[in-house]
């Protein structure tokens, strides 16, 4: 891994988390949850944006494949992984760590280091930070809206929704097809592992936000059913 790169990780590292205590000193009131949501929102549509700005060929977004890695993805995984090391140490502070969560970090960790040091795989692991972070922003705001209030309205269900469906669409769809492509292709054994980890992953999340779904279209029908018989 070059020196500069290294560098970015823990510039990186460290100005996540200055943002992290400048949004909990201008929220007093917003708990841990809350303004590391705001952070990782913040993470989500640079990722987005980057990842879709280091595109090298716009008729195969995914090409070339096991390539070397080009500078500006190289530097844009390098946010993205400062980001994923400080979010995980962050996590280990707040109530509700979970252990999927942690795997998760672990994976992208993992995956990300190993694309770095490798310096190759660039466009796929561009192509999977597209797919993994597209629906973080609706994910968080369903959890930043419930702290203001809006829980149980139609405006967090219409978020719970979006997100399902673009989580959905990317992970289950355009995901299965690039971790197939990163198997295929010469890329090195850490990095197909790592793929296929966080293909599992999303697997398993995506199992949990379809129950997560189907429970809350059925209790707001059900709570409509008795309002329309009374009127």
């Amino acid at each position: 891994m070059e020196d500069y790169i290294v560098n970015w990780i823990f510039r990186g590292v460290f100005l996540w988390a200055v943002t992290f205590m400048l949004i909990r000193r201008a929220l007093p009131k917003r708990s841990f949850n809350f303004c590391n949501r705001i952070v990782s929102t913040i993470h989500a549509s640079l990722a987005v944006s980057l990842s879709i700005l280091s595109v090298q060929d716009w008729s195969c977004p995914v090409c070339p494949l096991a390539s070397k890695s080009s500078h500006l993805q190289m530097k844009t995984l390098a946010i993205t992984l400062s980001y994923m090391i400080y979010d995980f140490i962050c996590c280990q502070f707040d109530k509700q760590m979970s252990i999927d969560n942690s795997v998760h970090h672990v994976v992208s960790i993992v995956g990300i280091g190993s694309g770095l040091v490798y310096e190759q795989c660039g466009s796929e692991m561009v192509a999977a930070l597209w797919i993994t972070e597209i629906s973080s922003p609706f994910l968080h705001m369903r959890e930043i809206l419930k702290e203001l209030g809006y829980k149980d309205t139609d405006l967090n269900l219409l978020f719970d929704i979006l997100f399902a469906v673009i989580f959905s669409l990317a992970r289950m769809v355009a995901g299965p097809y690039l971790t197939y492509l990163t198997l295929m292709a010469e890329n090195p054994i850490l990095v197909k592992m790592m793929a296929m980890g966080l293909q599992l992953v999303s697997a398993f999340w995506f199992y949990k936000i379809g129950r997560m779904v189907r429970y809350k279209l059925t209790r707001k029908f059900a709570s409509e059913k008795p309002a329309k018989e009374k009127s």
